[in-house]
Parts: C-alpha cells; structure tokens; sequence
C-alpha cells in the first residue's frame, strides 16, 4: 500500500505513542469500537464539523438520576438503619428501575445505535446547520460490520441515507493494525456519497 495515501489522510495522525492503532481482532466490542472511532474522526477532522453531544447527554443525566436515587437509599439507610428506612428504600428502588426502564427505551429508539451528531454550518449564517449522523452495528461472534451515515438538510429537512456493509477483515490485517489509508477512504466516499454543497448567494 502506497506511503502517500497514509500521509494524505487524517488517520495517519491518529496513533496510540505514536504506533498505529492495533487491537485484538478478535474482541468484537474493541473492533466495533475502533472502526467507530476513526469514522467519527474522519468526518469531524476531515470536513469541520462540529460534534452534537446532546444525545449522549440526555443518556448521562437518566443514568446520573438513577445513580442519585442509589446513593440517596444508601445513605438515608445509614442514617436510618431499617425497618424505619423502608419507605425511603422502596421508592428509591423502584424508582432506580423506572429510571432503567427509561434508559432502555432511550437507547432503543431514539439513540437507536448512534455514535455521532456532527453539524455542519451554514457560510453565510443564514440557514440552519446541516446534520450528519453515524450509526453502526455488529452482531456478536459476527464478522460483519455495518455503518450508516445519515443526512438531514437544514433547510429542507430532505434526509438521505448511505451505509456500507463489510467483513472486518477489510480494514484491519492479520494483527489487529487498523489500515488507515483502506479506512479512509470508505468514510469520505459514504460522505460524498450523500452530500451536497449549499450555493452561496
């Protein structure tokens, strides 16, 4: 593979002390992961767009109330040994698994799988932002992983979609090393694929 497509790309300063990012092939959440990571940094990097963390907020804040009707049943116990830090106990209880039920639904059908919210601005500031969004899945013990990149026009609201559906044997070699000018590519190309420049007046 030609040393120039690497130093083109911004993957090529992507590096874990300098190496190349390496992983062990055969866990499925690291691969998965990895692949997630560089298609963020491709679109984010290559094109300047700016990363939506709201998705990945509003899961925090469900998780962060869950967690604090936890540690509020803990401590009221101990200030409260039972049988009088019933009442406390029961509702933080079911109250920590309503918040679970929530975060369940959350993650099922509104994150559905997505990883990236990127916003892509307008030049003259007129019209609103342009959105991409990445999602990806693969099935455990599978080898097949599966990317979609969605786009929303901000002014029109058209939304068009693109995926790419390949063994994951096709961007990392028989180490684990994730090839980066093969990688790439496949992002920029999805990208364009469903892209469109808004005319400037």
């Amino acid at each position: 593979m030609s040393s120039n497509k690497k130093d083109n790309g911004v993957l090529s300063k992507w590096s874990l002390d300098g190496k190349p990012i390496k992983i062990d092939k055969w866990d499925g959440s690291a691969v998965k992961n990895t692949l997630d990571d560089a298609a963020k940094k491709v679109l984010c990097d290559s094109y300047g767009y700016k990363e939506n963390h709201s998705l990945m907020d509003v899961r925090l804040a469900i998780c962060t109330v869950s967690c604090m009707f936890a540690i509020t049943a803990l401590i009221y116990d101990y200030l409260h040994p039972f049988p009088e830090s019933r009442p406390i106990l029961i509702i933080c209880v079911v109250s920590y698994f309503i918040m679970m039920g929530v975060l369940t639904v959350y993650t099922t059908f509104q994150e559905k799988n997505i990883f990236l919210v990127a916003h892509r601005k307008d030049p003259t500031g007129v019209d609103p932002d342009d959105v991409y969004t990445l999602s990806s899945s693969m099935k455990r013990f599978d080898h097949i992983y599966n990317l979609t990149l969605t786009y929303t026009d901000g002014t029109s609201n058209e939304v068009r979609t693109a995926s790419i559906k390949k063994p994951i044997s096709t961007w990392y070699d028989e180490n684990g090393t994730l090839l980066q000018d093969m990688y790439e590519p496949e992002i920029k190309n999805l990208h364009d694929s469903i892209s469109t420049e808004k005319k400037e007046n």
